[in-house]
């Protein structure tokens, strides 16, 4: 599964009665096409999505819908898409490299091509960045989210309290600290790491630290991440997180239903209290999430948007 499916998890979307959807709904029904194995829909629905008037597909958009057609076995559409990507903005070279989704293109004749004009691009953003706190974003983003990958599987295996989970919990502690102290520094010394300074990547990788703290730490930084999304510095779904995880905080209704929770008598996933349920979807498109139905998904659950 690649990079920006992972990052992007927040932002999944679907459609029903595809002939009139947005162009937001359609790439989040291809996420679940894609996620369900269907990669030729995946791939369909993408370019739907692409061939509809307004802003332009992101990097990460046509980047996903490359692997989808590579998996479908489409390798002209893949490439086509993959040098969109590139033309876009996708600075993601180790992921482009590895990614099993990709595997299919590698030995194609014009995978050399794509791979020099991937890093010629590449090169040419990095020259306006910088390096060094990119790449110690990369290394933070594998210390925030690699103990978070396994803990869903240890929960599923051991019951709460078990060495193991314990274990784990101490390992996520410890590195959250550390890395809440590295982005506030980082911060102090550049204002927000925004996508200009550090791709995208690594701007996002300071957002999920912060997410991970306390309410006086987020409540502290969320004007400057409110700046950050204004200016493209920052995805507009992770500041709409971020403003629902201060509400949670605060025992308050959330405004675009992100965050959810296993509901205490039942066990089962449930969201937070929304406020003005009836309308969560329309705010959720202004911050270019997908329907509320389609996130729960994820998690598992069916939601029936309320009337």
């Amino acid at each position: 599964m690649n990079y920006c499916f992972i990052l992007l998890l927040s932002l999944l979307a679907s459609a029903s009665g595809f002939a009139q959807a947005t162009a937001p709904a359609l790439v989040n029904a291809a996420f679940n096409a894609h996620m369900a194995n269907n990669f030729r829909q995946a791939g369909q629905l993408y370019e739907q999505a692409f061939a509809l008037p307004g802003a332009p597909p992101s990097a990460g958009q046509l980047y996903n819908s490359a692997c989808s057609w590579a998996l479908a076995g489409e390798p002209t559409k893949a490439f086509r898409n993959l040098n969109r990507a590139t033309e876009a903005g996708w600075d993601n070279l180790t992921q482009l490299k590895t990614d099993p989704d990709l595997a299919s293109l590698r030995p194609d004749k014009r995978w050399p091509q794509l791979l020099k004009k991937a890093e010629a691009a590449v090169a040419r953003v990095e020259a306006t960045q910088n390096i060094p706190l990119k790449r110690e974003l990369q290394a933070m983003h594998e210390s925030d989210q690699g103990p978070r990958r396994v803990l869903g599987p240890l929960q599923q295996r051991y019951p709460a309290g078990a060495p193991q989970l314990d274990s784990l919990y101490q390992q996520m502690k410890l590195h959250d600290t550390q890395n809440e102290a590295r982005v506030k520094a980082i911060i102090a010394q550049y204002g927000w790491p925004g996508a200009s300074l550090v791709g995208r990547a690594g701007s996002s990788t300071a957002f999920l630290v912060l997410q991970h703290s306390n309410l006086a730490t987020i409540q502290e930084y969320l004007p400057l991440i409110r700046q950050a999304a204004a200016k493209g510095e920052l995805g507009k779904g992770e500041l709409a997180l971020m403003e629902d995880r201060v509400l949670i905080f605060q025992n308050k209704p959330q405004v675009y239903g992100s965050q959810v929770r296993s509901n205490a008598a039942t066990g089962k996933m449930e969201f937070y209290p929304i406020q003005d349920e009836a309308h969560v979807d329309e705010r959720r498109a202004t911050m270019e999430l997908g329907p509320l139905a389609d996130y729960a998904r994820m998690f598992n659950f069916t939601y029936v948007p309320a009337k």
